[in-house]
């Protein structure tokens, strides 16, 4: 029929790069970072870091990004944020899941904050024309979070006096694998996705269980994780990280 008609047919499909989620576990032990206060502190790490961030977001508009904090005691979301620790009261969705927001989002951040002075002055987040919005908007949300962190850290939260201080490093990277699995599933039913994801993201046809992703060129959302560790190993965490490891295997087929 090509010939019959005249016409020339081309297969479409986009050479474009599928989209990437970036899942960063950072270690944000206050004793680990003040031994390697004079080679890197926290906050030059945090600036290199926010600057790899932009890299990634600029590659592709669809990239998105994640930040974890694995502290002395507890796990946190540097970014997005949960709506919960921005608007009075959790907000869950039907689902049971709590939903996450971006802080510099104008539904949840008013337009003005207090400055040094006690007086209101515009949100930097809205109308700094000098930066990308999203850049503005991680940046503001990872800065702001870690910074309620560690003023929240107490000497008893993190063990100063004693010489072995770990961090929820195992908790983090569950976090992580538990958020990655729920933005795949979403990316990949958004998309008209009935198909399944393995580790790279690639959709793949249900009903040719044999093909590969070179196969169907249907790509996926892209999900990586980058643990940025500072702290001693512990034996205790050895076996729920190695959990994770073989949790994150089981993602392909």
């Amino acid at each position: 029929m090509n010939a019959v008609d005249g016409s020339e047919h081309y297969d479409h499909y986009s050479d474009e790069p599928p989209p990437s989620l970036l899942t960063i576990v950072l270690d944000t032990n206050p004793l680990a970072w003040a031994r390697l206060g004079d080679i890197l502190p926290l906050s030059q790490a945090v600036a290199n870091l926010l600057v790899f961030i932009n890299a990634h977001l600029a590659f592709n508009y669809a990239n998105q990004v994640a930040v974890i904090a694995s502290h002395c005691n507890c796990t946190r979301w540097l970014y997005p944020t949960p709506s919960m620790e921005v608007i009075h009261g959790p907000r869950q969705q039907h689902d049971g899941d709590i939903e996450m927001v971006d802080v510099g989002d104008a539904t949840v951040r008013s337009s003005t904050s207090k400055g040094r002075s006690g007086k209101d002055k515009p949100n930097q987040t809205t109308n700094d024309a000098n930066k990308y919005r999203p850049f503005r908007q991680v940046e503001d949300d990872v800065m702001s979070n870690l910074r309620a962190l560690i003023d929240a850290t107490t000497s008893s939260d993190s063990n100063l006096n004693t010489r072995s201080n770990p961090t929820m490093m195992a908790g983090a990277m569950t976090l992580a694998l538990a958020y990655i699995n729920r933005q795949m599933t979403s990316y990949s039913e958004n998309n008209g996705g009935t198909g399944t994801l393995n580790t790279a993201g690639d959709m793949l046809d249900p009903r040719d269980a044999n093909a590969s992703s070179n196969d169907i060129g249907t790509k996926g959302l892209q999900s990586r994780i980058l643990v940025i560790s500072v702290s001693n190993d512990v034996a205790l965490q050895y076996i729920p990280i190695m959990n994770c490891i073989f949790a994150a295997q089981r993602k392909e087929p």
